[in-house]
């Protein structure tokens, strides 16, 4: 395994930095008046706009797609700049393009999608012309277990009719929200893992109804296109919208959520850099008890403790990209649960202790840890949560004892 970063990944994130300095960074405080002052909470900023047309601009867009579709970086590659972007998540990700759920419906629609359902959602997705949400998470099952699901998707001549209701369904919120992808059970009857099935909904479907937006511990995550409880009510969409066929659903989600998990723990290391950064000038610049907290051995102790986690986090996740491009994602499946879980271990670990250290200042608006934190903690529940990573890498290591 060779982590050593190539020349195109070296000047990406030479470029990408430099990017973060000079407009990420300094829009963060404009991000919060906007957002303040918005009298829609969910809708995208000015300043993303801005953002956008600037880091397209210097090529730095769409840079999470393999492929033909995207910028044609390797997991490898990409892994370094999804930590830049991790530092700032409230502007970053969108800025180049790369926020979920629209990275994750992409890969689904390049992946997965028909030459029709690619020329009308994927490639208005990939330009940043529209917005995407993804309906799988409900509110009267443990979707933790996705064969749970039961939002129906029934065939009815040349139409499918959907009927249920969604919660968590990242994106729908946003006004440029254009298109939904909703799991459901085309066959309950069907083998267990060939139930569901995954249908194109456009959002102003007669039938789909917003029922409200979800806050995250306060926030509405309205910069990212933020969550939305959805009914569905005899919603009907032509035939040809199903997404690879009837049964495929729970293949697809799980093509779709193993880069999903790596994408997010990638982040989250640039989110606890970030609060590690902050931390250490915070400590050195305050005095207590006759010196500065910088000499306190409990707040050395964090430091260093944050650094060991952090790297030993960083090769974890470096080795799983690597695994992902050299065999494949389910040559990867016992890496990309381990990072799930230990990721945002670490990550809500160290964003916890700067907190810790800031005092009073850590948990107010006029630093990033408190909007941090709240990213941080919710890691632990998305895209499955820790319990059933848990579970099945035990059940993967007796097996082997079996």
């Amino acid at each position: 395994m060779d982590f050593a970063f190539d020349e195109r990944t070296e000047l990406l994130r030479e470029q990408l930095t430099d990017f973060m300095d000079t407009h990420v960074y300094p829009a963060e405080s404009v991000l919060a008046e906007q957002v303040a002052a918005a009298e829609n909470p969910w809708a995208t900023p000015p300043v993303v706009e801005e953002l956008k047309g600037a880091a397209r601009g210097r090529g730095l867009w769409n840079l999470f797609l393999p492929g033909e579709h995207g910028a044609g970086l390797s997991n490898l590659q990409y892994a370094p700049l999804a930590e830049i972007t991790g530092r700032s998540p409230r502007l970053a990700p969108e800025a180049l393009n790369c926020s979920a759920p629209d990275t994750g419906n992409m890969e689904v629609l390049s992946m997965f999608g028909d030459q029709r359902q690619r020329e009308r959602w994927l490639t208005p997705l990939l330009e940043g012309e529209i917005r995407s949400a993804f309906c799988m998470t409900e509110p009267d099952v443990a979707s933790s277990d996705a064969t749970n699901i039961s939002t129906r998707i029934e065939r009815d001549g040349d139409e499918y009719v959907v009927n249920g209701r969604k919660w968590w369904s990242s994106g729908a919120m946003s006004p440029d929200c254009r298109i939904l992808i909703v799991m459901g059970k085309t066959d309950p009857d069907a083998e267990r893992h060939r139930q569901q099935s995954m249908v194109l909904v456009p959002a102003d479907t007669p039938g789909v109804e917003i029922k409200r937006g979800m806050h995250v511990f306060g926030y509405t995550d309205g910069d990212h296109g933020g969550h939305a409880e959805i009914e569905f009510h005899d919603v009907r969409v032509p035939a040809s919208n199903i997404i690879s066929g009837e049964g495929e659903g729970f293949a697809i989600a799980q093509a779709r959520l193993g880069p999903g998990r790596i994408h997010h723990c990638m982040r989250a290391i640039g989110m606890a850099e970030r609060a590690l950064d902050l931390m250490c000038r915070r400590v050195s610049e305050r005095e207590a008890f006759g010196g500065p907290l910088a000499d306190q051995g409990m707040v050395r102790h964090w430091i260093a403790e944050a650094r060991i986690r952090i790297e030993t986090t960083r090769l974890l996740v470096l080795k799983t990209a690597w695994l992902m491009d050299t065999v494949g994602n389910k040559g990867a499946h016992t890496e990309i649960q381990a990072i799930k879980v230990s990721v945002p271990e670490m990550a809500t670990w160290v964003i916890d202790r700067a907190i810790q250290a800031h005092g009073g200042a850590g948990v107010s608006q006029d630093f990033p840890l408190a909007n941090l934190y709240a990213n941080a903690r919710t890691l632990h529940i998305v895209d499955g949560p820790d319990e059933v990573h848990r579970r099945s890498l035990a059940r993967r290591e007796l097996k082997k004892h079996a």
